[in-house]
């Protein structure tokens, strides 16, 4: 199933908090140059982003909102969107994108500051955004969080599966790091992903499962090195039942517990 060797990859243009190789999440790792429609539409998507997230800006005075994109068919296993991060107003005006991004083929992954433009500059298999505003209480420490570059890695660990199991610390893939980052802001007691992780069980945080055959996870884990199954139960494991952070799972938690209003979509 080639689709699993690249769940959540994409390939990104900036730098993290510096300089660093091609990076991807949520699209395939496939190393071929963007097409001039594909540069056309992506652009021209995070321009009405961007016109859609000041109007909100305008409205409701948030400041930050859950930003999501959806790289490749996911379809398949009943999902809509395959990337997420953090996306937030600058004082100088422009709406940035803090997210989680891997180096394609390796198990390492780094945390990215982009441009709207960055974040939807891709081949993407829908061009559509998906964003929800975060609570009045959250915007102001959400804020602070993502501008401050100590505090906004506390929770982020290098070590990369693109299947990383949502109860444990091994791994960590980019929409993981995402909720457990929003963890830390809701809960000012939460200081370590074991932490947020408790937190998060608590609150009833449902992740998504994947039916995946076992052959399916020995291709997988024999042909790429960001994907690893070894800190799933094995219960979970050898049932095929694989549970992953997914944008899909993110969004209906955050809407059911009241942490964000109800999604909304751009085409």
């Amino acid at each position: 199933m080639q689709s699993i060797s690249v769940f959540f990859s994409v390939i990104a243009t900036a730098a993290l908090l510096a300089t660093a190789p091609a990076a991807q999440a949520g699209r395939s790792c496939e190393n071929h140059p963007l097409t001039a429609q594909a540069i056309t539409q992506g652009m021209a998507l995070a321009q009405r982003t961007s016109q859609a997230l000041d109007a909100e800006h305008a409205r409701s005075g948030a400041r930050v909102v859950v930003l999501g994109r959806a790289g490749q068919d996911l379809s398949q296993y009943g999902l809509r969107y395959s990337h997420l991060g953090w996306a937030y107003k600058t004082d100088q005006g422009p709406w940035r994108v803090l997210h989680k991004l891997n180096s394609c083929g390796t198990a390492t992954a780094s945390l990215y500051r982009q441009g709207l433009g960055e974040f939807f500059l891709d081949d993407l298999w829908r061009y559509q955004a998906v964003w929800a505003v975060p609570a009045p209480a959250l915007q102001a420490p959400l804020h602070a969080l993502l501008v401050d570059p100590a505090r906004s890695v506390q929770l982020h660990t290098r070590a990369y599966s693109m299947v990383s199991y949502p109860w444990a610390t091994r791994y960590q893939q980019s929409n993981q790091w995402a909720l457990e980052t929003l963890a830390s802001v809701v809960e000012p007691g939460v200081h370590s992903r074991e932490q947020a992780q408790a937190w998060l069980r608590f609150k009833g945080y449902q992740p998504s499962t994947l039916r995946l055959g076992a052959l399916t996870r020995l291709g997988a884990r024999v042909s790429a090195a960001n994907v690893a199954f070894d800190d799933h139960p094995n219960s979970k494991r050898f049932a095929d039942r694989i549970e992953t952070v997914t944008v899909d799972s993110m969004l209906s938690f955050m809407e059911r517990t009241g942490l964000t209003g109800s999604p909304q979509t751009l085409e």
